[in-house]
């Protein structure tokens, strides 16, 4: 499957993948700033942003995706930042393609199997009917009760879109999403260890990478950093985004 993508910057390719329900519009600043460093592509996994949908949704099949596209432009390594689901996917392809990658930085995930907390959001989504509302601001407060934070509310929105002619839809294929869900929470599974850098960076105010976690994680990954940022919850971008940008940069440089 061929991805939508944007690029910005020259220099060393480093690829940028949204977590679930994203898109690359949400690392649109962060990605223009890392710019200054890097040749940044940013990434729509399927069934995501403008890229194509698909019935089938998996680890294996991102990461040929992923894969793909690498070929596609000419780039035959890597370094690659992951949040939440892109995350996985980018331990997933260093699990697979190890020569293809030099970096990877994982953005609050484990590559543990996750419980299905996001189905009952998903089926929420899918039952709306998006022909009863007249505003973003009308779905925004529908959605409200399943969503309290605002600003997580305001990555979901990004996926929706309005035609002036047939109303509100979603661009994410929740259908494809829903149906392939219990896919997207199982672990990532390394037949050997990924022996080069990768960085963890975790929100202190998120439970997503636990403690319990770290001897999991320096199994699969020997050379491991873990970077905690303390202000930030899961959406570390968002809610830190200063003190994220400078340890996503002084990882890639190599700096200690």
């Amino acid at each position: 499957m061929r991805l939508y993508f944007q690029v910005d910057g020259q220099g060393s390719p480093v690829v940028v993948l949204h977590g679930l329900l994203g898109s690359l519009d949400n690392w649109r600043l962060f990605s223009r700033r890392l710019a200054a460093h890097f040749k940044v592509f940013r990434l729509d996994l399927r069934n995501h942003g403008q890229s194509p949908h698909s019935e089938i949704m998996n680890y294996q099949i991102m990461v040929q995706d992923l894969r793909e596209f690498t070929e596609d432009q000419g780039v035959p390594s890597v370094m690659v930042l992951g949040h939440s689901m892109g995350g996985k996917v980018a331990m997933q392809f260093a699990a697979q393609y190890p020569d293809n990658i030099e970096k990877v930085v994982v953005v609050d995930i484990a590559p543990k199997a996750y419980p299905p907390t996001h189905r009952c959001l998903l089926e929420a989504l899918r039952a709306l009917d998006l022909k009863g509302f007249r505003s973003f601001g009308a779905v925004d407060a529908a959605i409200a009760p399943l969503i309290a934070d605002p600003t997580v509310r305001r990555f979901v929105l990004k996926s929706l879109i309005h035609d002036p002619h047939a109303g509100f839809r979603w661009k994410i294929g929740l259908d494809a999403i829903l149906q392939n869900y219990d896919e997207l929470i199982r672990p990532i599974v390394l037949e050997q260890p990924f022996r080069k850098p990768v960085g963890f960076i975790r929100g202190a105010r998120s439970n997503h990478i636990e403690d319990n976690d770290l001897p999991l994680i320096q199994k699969m990954f020997p050379q491991v950093k873990l970077i905690d940022i303390p202000e930030a919850g899961h959406w570390v971008h968002a809610e830190a985004p200063e003190k994220f940008f400078c340890a996503v940069v002084k990882f890639l440089h190599g700096c200690s």
